[in-house]
């Protein structure tokens, strides 16, 4: 049962009944038993991983609250007893014990996704090293699996521990409430990412069953369809056969599927998310976003303000800020600013956590040195552009190019889409080197009069009527997005709910009518599968 089977909208359908069915009290225990079933139907056997993951963070939660109210009790109770300093440092070793309370529920449950994710990766590139410097020494290789979600609902769990141990969330002290947090069905497979001050409060309170919350569920749906199965799934055959035989293929068709794969993984991830906030809305529930038009962005630190958002977020909240205020970043900032310039100091510091932030990206994306390649190369951009900004805005004023007309903005969006592509190599090749050769290929083997070569085109898995279905529909995907960037405030749904009912079941009988036709189905197609359900 998939995102986009008819099981899965049945059960969707049946959830969303028994919810507004339900006394209102009982509402968040239907979607708890709806969760649970959910996953269990998915993958039964892995359900373990989860409840301990549940189990373990709900404690070390109660662990962390309970050393908090003791250490606040104290304090009272010292309050004309103990000097300023006194109470320095009785906070600072209550802070310490709920630091290793934290360590702990850290390294237990990222500890099971290292291990169950990266251990063999790690095992064979040591063995490899070993090996190079003459050494017979072989490290076990094991047959791990992965179990579904477990990097999301991992995520999503630390960060309400650590947000426990900041003092910003209390503790829940219901586990069947917190059970429900972590595996609210929607969002299981691949998100987004959320934070428990935002979710958990829309969970646990019931929901009146509002018309405007089914019909705007359902259109984001059926959008996240469209972009699924009519566009990712048709483009998806095209690049499998490329990238199945990349020695028959010249440069040319290896640029080709680069840029389709951007097509494909956004209409995909993107699509996939549309689904899950959808059902989410169905239920009263609005889930974060996770996509705001990325190819449109100017810079790319903007793409990853745009892109997979949630994600992003995470890491800015609990890595990258954890590491600026730590005191050895303070203290470089500090020696910088006064040996190397106001400029540097200021900035070398987060240009680094942000080095060290897309390497952990990189290796989230998966156990590969490429991806560690796609993390290099983001942090890489990011870091220099931070330290170049002065001399690039000198530059640009010594010129006198005028960087607020259309022509300027036209020209960084394409600027930032060729910085993204470059880092999607990583993401097709078989591995690091096999990146590079592509990127080389794209340029030196480039011939755009192959493209010409019907036989060849034909060869790529997909029939004329395909590529005319692919070039419509991604015209409409691009109308759709700039639409939605000029009705960034109201919202695009909005704008449509606010026209009559008749053009309202217009558009949305459009959309059926349009997956039914034109989506991806039968043999030699797997629209149940998503690029990030692998993780």
């Amino acid at each position: 049962m998939t995102l986009t089977s008819i099981k899965f909208f049945v059960f969707v359908a049946a959830t969303v009944l028994v919810y507004y069915i339900c006394p209102k009290k009982f509402r968040w225990i239907v979607l708890l038993v709806a969760s649970y079933a959910f996953y269990g139907i998915v993958c039964l056997k892995y359900m373990p991983f989860i409840v301990f993951t549940t189990l373990s963070t709900y404690a070390c939660g109660l662990w962390i609250g309970k050393i908090a109210q003791k250490g606040s009790d104290t304090v009272k109770e010292k309050k004309g007893e103990w000097s300023f300093s006194d109470k320095k440092a009785f906070k600072a070793k209550v802070n310490k014990k709920k630091r290793l309370v934290l360590a702990l529920a850290l390294v237990l449950n990222f500890g099971i996704l290292a291990v169950l994710k990266y251990y063999n990766f790690f095992s064979g590139s040591i063995t490899g090293l070993m090996q190079n410097l003459g050494s017979s020494a072989e490290l076990p290789l094991f047959k791990l699996f992965l179990p579904l979600g477990i990097s999301f609902y991992t995520f999503q769990a630390m960060g309400y521990i650590i947000d426990v141990c900041r003092g910003k969330t209390k503790a829940e002290k219901n586990p069947a409430k917190f059970a429900l947090f972590v595996s609210f069905f929607p969002q299981i497979i691949q998100g987004p990412i959320s934070i428990y001050s935002d979710l958990a409060k829309q969970l646990y309170e019931p929901h009146a069953l509002k018309y405007e919350n089914i019909k705007y569920g359902f259109q984001l749906i059926l959008w996240g369809l469209f972009k699924k199965m009519v566009i990712a799934d048709r483009a998806v055959v095209l690049i499998n056969t490329v990238l199945c035989d990349k020695s028959n293929y010249s440069g040319t068709f290896i640029l080709i599927t680069a840029l389709i794969y951007a097509l494909q993984l956004y209409a995909d991830f993107s699509g996939g998310i549309d689904i899950s906030r959808g059902v989410a809305q169905m239920l009263g529930i609005n889930l974060a976003e996770n996509f705001k038009r990325p190819y449109f962005s100017k810079s790319i630190g903007e793409y990853w303000r745009r892109w997979h958002i949630t994600l992003g977020a995470w890491m800015k909240n609990y890595i990258f800020y954890s590491l600026t205020l730590s005191g050895g970043f303070l203290k470089l900032g500090k020696w910088t600013k006064k040996h190397l310039g106001k400029h540097i100091g200021k900035v070398l510091p987060g240009s680094i956590a942000t080095f060290v932030v897309f390497l952990v990206i990189g290796l989230w994306h998966g156990a590969n040195w490429k991806y560690i390649g796609f993390g290099v190369w983001n942090g890489a951009i990011m870091f220099v552009s931070s330290l170049l900004e002065p001399a690039f805005r000198k530059f640009t004023s010594a010129l006198k190019i005028r960087t607020e007309c259309l022509s300027y903005r036209i020209f960084q969006m394409i600027r930032t889409f060729i910085v993204v592509l470059i880092g999607y190599y990583f993401d097709i090749a078989d591995g690091f080197k096999d990146a590079l050769v592509m990127m080389k290929n794209s340029v030196l083997d480039f011939h755009p009069g192959e493209l010409m070569n019907l036989a060849k085109i034909q060869s790529l898995g997909l029939e004329h009527v395909d590529y005319g279905v692919l070039a419509v529909s991604s015209l409409i995907l691009l109308s759709v997005s700039l639409l939605q960037e000029r009705h960034t405030t109201s919202g695009l749904r909005v704008a449509i709910g606010s026209q009559n009912i008749i053009f309202q079941w217009i558009v949305m009988l459009c959309g059926i009518a349009a997956i039914v036709a034109f989506g991806m189905y039968g043999p030699g197609t797997n629209a149940s599968e998503f690029v990030y359900m692998q993780f």
